[in-house]
């Protein structure tokens, strides 16, 4: 478990770098403060030259207007030549990064300008300063974010700061106080050089991060994350995943409910893949991919797609990947060995451990959950200790389920595996003593309309499937989402029991499609973090009470299907990417602190010098 613990460290380190990213301003704005920024420096610079009081300010507002009309050209030729490769720049982000360059640079201008009442002609060279500290910048964001090759990133980052400087040396030539001395364009060429190598040294050095832990550059990593988290693009990420993937064979389990007329009625389908690692990414969203599949395939079949015993070393690679998946899960629904015998619902406490047992046609369906206490991923190998011993309790199989319904701190997994296994064994061994007899049921699906991704509610909704067994009433309720915040299982168990219902579960689909939506420190909101309980609440009731309303005799049948050789991102490799992110962000905080510093006294002693 120690390895497990040292990944999850690492995954919520990486997560957290979703809430160092930022909201932009809107276009308008943006354009707003662009006009601002370029007349600011435009009468700037006119009150360098020292134009007349009559024409300084006219000079200063034609010279920004020139310089806003270039900044608008450089971004829109940007956008347009980088559609096909870098959907990334938008003409809204080319006039942030545009923004951001620009506020630099006028920074350098101000300096220049203010300094120039004291040292006449200094003005130029804190300009000249200003371009390459803004060349620098864009130079950093397009090798971060650009698949381009280096010639167009090249191109990219030199235009704007390109562009801007014709205007200013045309109007400076004009009154002929531009000196254009040797002196000056060696220190201009000296000073470009000083910070391209500064720049390209600081990006080479960040790479080797990537190199020594996974093979790849750490920017193509960064490159591909930001194209799934700003344009959901998750082809970059998944070349990637596919390259470190190793072929696994993932069981996936379905129980199959059909009515007297002999159509499927309801589908709890339990696959022991991982969905993630976030967004559209992987596997991700695979649970409402599976959920909706069978649903389009059976019609009217209400279909839950509950988490099964899995951590984010069963990511599965790639939408190729997923399917696969659903090829294979699409052949659960020929279930043939169906039976119409249940036992009632029992359940056991121990240790802060929840099991919960319910027998369908000699297939043990188990819940766990450690609610109120946190949980997260469970293992794999507790899912086989299980199928373990229900066969030694007579059973024909188990089918485990991990409820993922609380969370409100760290997790300790150690100390949660022996718990759930005893718990496990009492309660398989109380519901093997119980006499299967015939059983109803009813099933129903709701989807909110208040709230979605951002708020953490996934596309699949939430199902209810409610078994009737004598006079004991039992409801599986399934949220597509991920975790679920402490108490509100309870809260809605409660609320069920007020309209006839005995026993039950609330489980989430542990869906990533939430994740990396949202700027906070998980990078996701768990079900009832920001979701109002009582809406919520309702929602679960409206499912269960029209689920209670078609109640009827039903068969069930179960099976276990084996998805051989799919890729999965694997343990070693999804620990490896995320300590590359957090070793990566490490590396550059000290290399900005090295190089630039370094870079920045050489460029002082040139303006000293030259």
């Amino acid at each position: 478990m120690a390895v497990k613990n040292s990944m999850n460290e690492y995954i919520g380190k990486a997560v957290e770098r979703y809430s160092s990213l930022f909201s932009l301003p809107s276009h308008k704005t943006l354009l707003m403060l662009l006009l601002a920024t370029c007349l600011l420096i435009g009468i700037l610079i006119a009150t360098a030259l020292k134009f007349a009081p009559p024409y300084w300010l006219a000079v200063g507002l034609a010279l920004g207007t020139t310089l806003f009309v270039l900044t608008l050209v450089s971004d829109v030729l940007i956008h347009f030549s980088s559609q096909s490769k870098d959907p990334v720049f938008t003409v809204r982000r080319c006039s942030a990064l545009s923004l951001y360059s620009l506020l630099i640079w006028l920074v350098f201008i101000f300096v220049g300008v203010v300094t120039n009442l004291f040292y006449s002609g200094i003005w130029i060279k804190l300009f000249w300063l200003g371009f390459c500290v803004a060349l620098a910048l864009r130079i950093l964001v397009f090798s971060s974010v650009s698949f381009a090759g280096v010639a167009k990133i090249a191109f990219f980052a030199a235009l704007l700061p390109v562009l801007y400087t014709i205007p200013v040396f045309y109007t400076a030539s004009a009154v002929s106080t531009l000196l254009t001395g040797a002196s000056l364009m060696t220190f201009f060429f000296l000073s470009v050089a000083v910070t391209s190598t500064a720049t390209i040294l600081y990006i080479f050095f960040i790479n080797r991060v990537g190199l020594e832990i996974v093979g790849v550059t750490s920017f193509s990593v960064l490159k591909a994350f930001m194209a799934s988290w700003t344009e959901d693009q998750s082809a970059p990420f998944e070349n990637l995943f596919e390259r470190f993937s190793k072929e696994s064979d993932i069981p996936v389990s379905a129980l199959s409910f059909i009515s007297v007329a002999g159509r499927v009625k309801a589908m709890l389908i339990v696959p022991v893949f991982h969905p993630g690692p976030f967004k559209n990414v992987g596997s991700s969203a695979l649970p409402y991919a599976i959920q909706t599949a069978l649903e389009n395939k059976l019609e009217h079949a209400v279909v839950s797609v509950p988490h099964g015993l899995s951590g984010h070393d069963l990511d599965l690679a790639s939408q190729a990947q997923n399917q696969l998946t659903l090829d294979r899960v699409l052949t659960l629904s020929g279930i043939s060995n169906f039976g119409s015998f249940a036992t009632p619902f029992e359940h056991v406490r121990s240790n802060g451990a929840t099991v919960g047992c319910q027998v369908f046609n000699g297939c043990a369906l188990v819940t766990l959950t450690l609610a109120p206490e946190t949980m997260e991923d469970l293992p794999p190998e507790l899912n086989a200790f299980i199928v373990e011993a229900a066969e030694k309790y007579g059973f024909s199989t188990a089918i485990a389920v991990d409820a993922h319904n609380s969370i409100q701190g760290p997790f300790k997994i150690d100390k949660a595996i022996n718990p759930l296994k005893a718990a496990a064994l009492t309660c398989l061994q109380k519901a093997s003593k119980h006499q299967p007899t015939s059983f109803q049921i009813g099933a129903a699906k709701v989807t909110p309309k208040d709230f979605g991704l951002r708020e953490g509610m996934g596309p699949g909704g939430i199902t209810a499937l409610v078994v009737r067994v004598g006079d004991q009433t039992t409801a599986y309720i399934t949220i597509d989402g991920n975790n679920m915040i402490s108490g509100l299982r309870e809260r809605i168990l409660s609320a069920l029991s007020e309209i006839g219902v005995n026993e039950g579960e609330v489980f989430t689909t542990d869906t990533h499609a939430v994740n990396a939506v949202v700027l906070n420190a998980r990078g996701y909101h768990p079900v009832g973090e920001v979701i109002n309980h009582e809406s919520l609440i309702k929602h679960v009731k409206q499912a269960t009470t029209d689920a209670l309303a078609n109640l009827e005799p039903a068969e069930v049948g179960w099976r276990t299907e084996m998805v051989s050789g799919v890729k999965v991102i694997g343990e070693n490799q999804i620990e490896a990417m995320c300590m590359l992110l957090d070793k990566a962000t490490k590396r550059a905080k000290k290399l900005a602190l090295s190089i630039f510093p370094i870079a920045g006294v050489i460029l002082i002693a040139l303006l000293l010098l030259l």
